[in-house]
């Protein structure tokens, strides 16, 4: 009795690697077993590029609101800790939006909680 094998999921499965090999240098491109290692790597990279890429806007929200709050006379965590104490439920990417659109609203809020 001859063998059964799935050679249309089979080849559907390569085909599948080597689209989104597609652009690789070289062999990475063309042959399967090198192809797949490839793009395995680079799923790799992708998921941990999206935890990454988290990190650095928070950093990078930081370092604005530091940037402006300094401006203003006081350091940035000492601002956080105002927020905190007076109940301003504003995240990092909200209050980095204000410092660099509208510092006026950071200037606002330092001065009428500070003499509290």
């Amino acid at each position: 009795m001859p063998r059964s094998v799935n050679s249309v999921a089979a080849k559907r499965k390569r085909k599948n690697i080597l689209k989104y090999a597609k652009g690789y240098y070289g062999v990475g491109s063309k042959v399967y077993t090198i192809a797949k290692n490839r793009v395995e790597k680079a799923f790799q990279h992708a998921y941990i590029g999206r935890k990454q890429k988290k990190i650095r806007f928070r950093a990078l929200w930081i370092q604005r609101i530091n940037a402006v709050v300094r401006t203003f006379g006081i350091s940035y965590s000492k601002f956080i800790d105002l927020l905190y104490n007076n109940n301003i439920n504003l995240n990092r990417k909200v209050i980095a939006d204000l410092a660099i659109n509208n510092p006026n609203i950071l200037k606002y809020i330092i001065i009428e909680y500070l003499n509290k």
